[in-house]
């Protein structure tokens, strides 16, 4: 499995408190937001179904 980057914007005050809230969990700030976007993927997926693509339509 190919590693992505992604670059975002992020005020100073909610990266922040990513932190906190990072460092509470133990993790760092870059594992905290995976896990963030896993559990909001699974949460759209008991709603929706499982996301799957086609393979010519797959992002990059």
């Amino acid at each position: 499995m190919a590693i992505k980057s992604l670059s975002i914007r992020i005020d100073d005050q909610m990266l922040n408190k990513l932190h906190v809230v990072a460092d509470y969990e133990g993790r760092s700030a870059n594992s905290q937001i995976l896990i963030l976007i896993r559990d909001a993927i699974e949460k759209y997926e008991e709603k929706h179904g499982e996301i799957t693509f086609d393979s010519k339509k797959t992002a990059n």
